[in-house]
Parts: C-alpha cells; structure tokens; sequence
C-alpha cells in the first residue's frame, strides 16, 4: 500500500535525523566529559561492557569519586547493596529499599549484562555463582563487583585487569 509505505519512509528519515543530531549531541558530551575528568573516561572506558553513554553515565553520576569515603558507602550510593533497617541490634526488614542513585544501578546493572558478552571466563563465573543463588541475584552479585571494581579503579587510577577481576 502506498500511503503505508509513505509512512514507513517518513518514520525512517525522522529516525535518520534523530540519530544524526544524537551522534553529534553525544560527541558533543563527550568532549566535555574529557575537559571535566580526562583520567575517569579513559579508566572506565577499559572495562569490557562499559561504552561511551555508560561511562559517561557514571562519570556524571558519580562526580568526584574522593567524597566516598569507602567503598560500602559508594556502593551504598550506587543502589547496589540492600537496604536494612536496624535499631538496637534488631533487623526490622528492609524499609528504603529505593535509597540510592537509581542511575547508577542502571548503568552496572547494563555494563554487568554486557560485559557476559562475549567473555567465557565471565560466564563461568556467573555460572559459579548461580550455584549459591538465582540467576537475577548472581547478575545482582555481578554488578556490585563491577560497581567496587570502579571505585578501587578511579580511586586508585588504575585500569581494569580482567584476571584479577575473576579471581575472587
């Protein structure tokens, strides 16, 4: 049907526009990001799974990792952690469990997916914790290693070592 067709063509020039403007837009980000904080794009960049618009998520998210006091309070803030709600030695269950920057447990979340990918050591890993727990839990699990391996990487300005990522 022609009118069809006109409208699948139009749908496909918009899309065409919209990813012309976005990768200019998204350039246009990145060269920013790489005035604010050089050494952080680059060092979250060499971690399989983390791409242009994660890095920057995180980037932006995080701002400077030196207000972390540790590494519990930055996965605290990533949302990758449970939340507890404890009085006098008491565990009451787990009240605000939306406590935390949902952002950033987003983009681990994303980055622990793709960082399976493609990486047979990575799968087995996975594999291996699956036999302690769910599936959904073990990607959980994941996602907090690659969100404490970012803070020791950016607090220390070190890249990522993929052996010793896996060796735990």
């Amino acid at each position: 049907d022609s009118v069809v067709q006109r409208n699948v063509d139009f749908d496909l020039a918009l899309l065409d526009c919209y990813q012309k403007e976005l990768k200019q837009l998204e350039s246009f980000i990145e060269s920013k990001a790489r005035q604010h904080n050089p050494g952080y794009l680059a060092v979250l960049r060499t971690v399989p799974g983390i791409g242009q618009i994660l890095a920057l998520t995180i980037l932006y998210e995080i701002g400077d990792i030196e207000r972390f006091e540790s590494v519990q309070k930055f996965a605290s803030y990533c949302r990758l952690i449970k939340c507890k709600a404890e009085s006098a030695g008491k565990t009451y269950g787990t009240s605000g469990n939306k406590i935390g920057n949902g952002h950033l447990k987003w983009a681990f979340s994303e980055s622990a997916v793709l960082y399976l990918r493609g990486n047979d050591k990575a799968r087995r890993y996975l594999n291996k914790l699956q036999k302690r727990m769910s599936k959904a839990k073990a990607l959980s699990a994941l996602a907090h290693k690659l969100g404490r391996c970012v803070y020791y990487m950016l607090k220390n300005k070190t890249v990522f070592d993929d052996d010793k990522f896996l060796a735990r």
